[in-house]
């Protein structure tokens, strides 16, 4: 989904013309990430939550050339924990996309005389 689709589906739902529900949207994601550029947390009751996290320096190895160590320093990050109620409703996905077992074809085995 896109934000186009976003503004799209909450216009049909509210019968709010498109421009002014990309105004409301655009604003809604400005201030959310201000407030992670800030290093604060957004929680969302029933979505999840938004927090910047420090990652720590560490060493790369380019895999084309192992013999030369990459530092990696420190950076910022924003991580997503999702909210009960929607890692409940993504978890019902895990039966639909689980694959079929497949019939395990006889193998004859050797018999032992």
């Amino acid at each position: 989904m896109t934000k186009r689709d976003l503004v799209v589906r909450i216009s049909n739902d509210t019968g709010m013309i498109q421009q002014d529900v990309l105004a409301i949207v655009q604003r809604a994601l400005d201030i959310l990430s201000e407030s992670l550029a800030l290093g604060q947390t957004v929680e969302l009751r029933n979505f999840g939550v938004f927090e910047v996290k420090l990652r720590k320096a560490r060493v790369g190895r380019n895999p084309n050339a192992p013999e030369n160590d990459v530092r990696i320093p420190p950076r910022a990050v924003v991580k997503f924990k999702p909210g009960k109620q929607l890692r409940a409703e993504v978890l019902k996905l895990s039966d639909k996309l689980t694959p079929e077992p497949t019939k395990a074809t006889p193998t004859s085995e050797p018999s032992s005389h």
